[in-house]
């Protein structure tokens, strides 16, 4: 029952999870967005100790649950090691610990952090490799599949489905996350768990505690006959069968050894007994019967299914008919502006994990993942299939780590990411001589005016000029200025975001005085 229990929960975990990487409406996302904020590492860095203390009760108490039912990657490399193991039974066996490189990893994991390449040691994260994965692999097929469905009611002029963009990452975040998906999965291929007790920091954190656990599996050495059925049945390789003897630390509460003990010498149970001799108490049936396991998992799948998007308002390409419409080419700026809510991007590199969650979710098409070095995977702010539109906060909302912290749609509307910086010799109505006011028009914020090019003709064509007293950075100007193949105006972020006064608060400020 305990094995069978934890295959149901972890199956339901793993569903749900990828549906958050994969669901581009975030209805998902706002629904289970609590799975990602339980992760390990982004509570961590959230600062959510009620969560990490918590799951290091869990550990303490119930040895590596969190492994086997709560990580999305441990979910993933059991589904892999189930199919490699096909056909194949007994396959595994007994290995001692690789304590240096454990160790070795961990405490490389924790250098880089400390030191601002973050970014960086969360290639090895297992919460963010597993949002990197799906978000690569599976979530151009999974929006591929959208737009063809998307095809059969838009011929009878029914948009209850909406085709969405497909963008193809850049060419190191794709090798690099197909490469460390290719080791992780030929390791769990072949050896079960050895990705998680050899290279992952979160397993190794674990292990300390759960090498303390009250509860874990124990072996009766009256009834064991050394058969090594439940060393050949272990994908942690942590049993070893001669010696009697189970290394916890390593143990993810798989329960496999269990079931495949045929003396029944095997118990998940509190040290209780003589010594040697581990107790022979039934285990309590769990609190689950199959009609309530049958609920829950109907609300989750309801819950998760109903990813029916609501119809969204065409997006136009405004190219004003001014100039040809080229590729864009993405401006080279001094400060690169990261996501209201994350403070400054000093900060928003410090504790963003990369998992993708907010990339794959917004809905104006401004996140993407940065191949810098320092900012690897990290969201990126680019403008050019869209702009940061003030009422929308959908990345506030699911990020996990607090990278983006929660923020209102008010508060949006008064947060300065950055300010619009206009080139004067890039600009059509100089350029080409014909008058535009893309940028003035398009402005949320009202930061833009058009003033005469020449001072002294006030009927001289109109130019830009940027009050960046009130721009808060959206994007809005940059994404919808005709010229290519860079914008004539674009976003310079600022090293740290200030919260403008509005002009109701200036009102306020006024009749108070």
């Amino acid at each position: 029952m305990l094995r069978k229990t934890r295959i149901f929960l972890a199956s339901l975990v793993g569903i749900v999870m990828t549906l958050m990487f994969l669901d581009f409406t975030g209805n998902v996302a706002e629904a289970f967005g609590f799975l990602a904020k339980i992760q390990f590492l982004p509570a961590v860095l959230a600062g959510s100790m009620l969560v990490v203390v918590g799951l290091l009760v869990v550990t303490l108490l119930w040895g590596r649950v969190y492994c086997s039912v709560i990580c999305p990657m441990g979910i993933l490399q059991d589904l892999i090691s189930r199919l490699g193991g096909r056909g194949r039974k007994n396959r595994f066996g007994w290995k001692p610990a690789h304590t240096v490189c454990r160790w070795t990893v961990l405490v490389l994991f924790v250098g880089l952090i400390a030191t601002g390449f973050s970014a960086v040691a969360m290639l090895l994260a297992p919460y963010s490799l597993f949002g990197r994965t799906v978000s690569t692999f599976l979530s151009p097929l999974y929006r591929w599949g959208n737009n063809l469905l998307a095809m059969l009611p838009e011929s009878v002029h029914d948009y209850w489905l909406v085709p969405v963009e497909i963008s193809a990452p850049a060419v190191a975040t794709t090798v690099t996350t197909t490469l460390l998906f290719l080791l992780v999965a030929v390791l769990a291929w072949r050896g079960g768990r050895t990705y998680c007790n050899t290279f992952c920091p979160v397993g190794t954190l674990l292990g300390c505690v759960a090498r303390f656990s009250f509860w874990k599996p124990r072996i009766d050495t009256d009834r064991c006959n050394g058969c090594g059925k439940c060393a050949r049945n272990c994908k942690a390789a942590c049993i070893d069968p001669k010696a009697h003897r189970i290394d916890a630390s390593r143990c993810v509460a798989c329960f496999d050894c269990l079931e495949n003990c045929p003396s029944g010498a095997l118990k998940y149970t509190l040290p209780l007994g003589k010594k040697g001799v581990e107790t022979t108490t039934e285990i309590p049936k769990s609190g689950l019967e199959r009609r309530q396991l049958l609920t829950l998992a109907m609300l989750l799948a309801t819950g998760g299914t109903s990813l029916a998007a609501e119809k969204k308002e065409e997006k136009i390409k405004f190219d004003g008919g001014l100039t040809k419409l080229v590729p864009r080419e993405t401006p080279t700026r001094t400060v690169s502006p990261t996501p209201p809510g994350s403070g400054s991007p000093e900060a928003f590199a410090q504790r963003c994990v990369a998992c993708q969650l907010c990339v794959q979710g917004c809905p104006n098409h401004v996140l993407r993942s940065s191949d810098g070095l320092k900012t690897f995977y990290q969201p990126q702010m680019i403008f050019t299939q869209g702009y940061c539109r003030p009422e929308c906060h959908h990345c506030s909302d699911v990020c996990p780590t607090g990278a983006i912290r929660k923020i209102t749609e008010s508060q949006k509307e008064t947060i300065q990411i950055g300010y619009a910086v206009w080139m004067r010799d890039q600009c059509v109505v100089l350029t080409d001589g014909v008058p535009c006011g893309n940028c003035e028009r398009h402005c949320p914020s009202q930061a833009i005016e058009m003033v005469p090019s020449d001072p002294t003709q006030p009927e001289s064509l109109k130019v830009p000029l940027v009050q960046v007293e009130k721009c808060i950075g959206c994007g809005s100007c940059e994404y919808h200025c005709p010229a290519r193949p860079q914008s004539a105006i674009y976003v310079e972020g600022t090293v740290v975001h200030t919260e403008k006064v509005s002009e109701v608060q200036e009102d306020e400020i006024g009749n108070a005085a």
